[in-house]
């Protein structure tokens, strides 16, 4: 039997030479609203451009196919950060890579960005869970931007009329904040749950590596207390 290999997922920051995939994501965007029949901010062509060109735009492939993407927006002079339009392609869902690509997308917002309040409003629930792990917590949306092209950017959703009704102080979305100031010296938790969980494989693999390179001696690896079969 053939062992499977993993996938080459890449994630980064896009550029100059992924232009030709806008087309692309704006179509698996309209998609996606359909199909969940709830509100996707739509964007133009143009706007996701500029997105790439600023070098405000987080790309990722899955063996050289184009799998998800994700940008980030400021508002309010900078005092606030959105990181939008999450969306991976339906092949290659359930592979963890929303979750990557928001982290991606995250970590370059507190690196431009480094002053900057976090947040989104969403309907998704994967979305909230992601955003929970993070550090975001649920607010109104008076600790959200203010920013008044921020919420224009809303009528393009068919929940608006929601918001609108509403005095743009609720809607079908739930708004979700991190506050930097709220996480000074814990920033970025699942890096420490990574880095832990390499350094217990890492563990593993050191003292498999010890194990097998013992003498051999009667066709038996002489361990400390037990023989281990050769």
């Amino acid at each position: 039997m053939k062992e499977e290999k993993s996938p080459n997922i890449e994630i980064m920051i896009a550029n100059e030479a992924h232009y030709g995939y806008v087309d692309l994501i704006l179509e698996t965007v309209a998609k996606a609203a359909k199909a969940r029949g709830t509100g996707i901010a739509s964007r133009t062509h143009d706007y996701i451009l500029q997105k790439m060109k600023d070098g405000n735009a987080i790309i990722a492939f899955v063996n050289g196919q184009w799998a998800g993407f994700c940008y980030v927006e400021t508002w309010s002079n900078k005092k606030f950060v959105a990181n939008s339009g999450l969306i991976v392609s339906p092949e290659f869902r359930g592979m963890g890579l929303a979750k990557a690509i928001k982290h991606r997308a995250f970590e370059l917002s507190r690196t431009k960005f480094p002053d900057a309040k976090i947040f989104g409003i969403t309907t998704g629930l994967a979305v909230m869970k992601i955003n929970t792990e993070i550090g975001y917590r649920p607010v109104t949306f008076s600790e959200l931007t203010d920013d008044p092209e921020y919420w224009k950017e809303c009528e393009a959703c068919i929940n608006f009329d929601v918001l609108k009704r509403n005095n743009y102080t609720r809607c079908l979305c739930t708004g979700m904040l991190y506050d930097p100031a709220e996480h000074v010296g814990n920033e970025m938790p699942w890096k420490k749950k990574e880095e832990a969980k390499e350094s217990k494989i890492e563990k593993w693999k050191n003292a498999l590596r010890k194990i097998f390179s013992l003498p051999i001696a009667n066709g038996t690896y002489k361990g400390k207390n037990k023989d281990i079969e050769h």
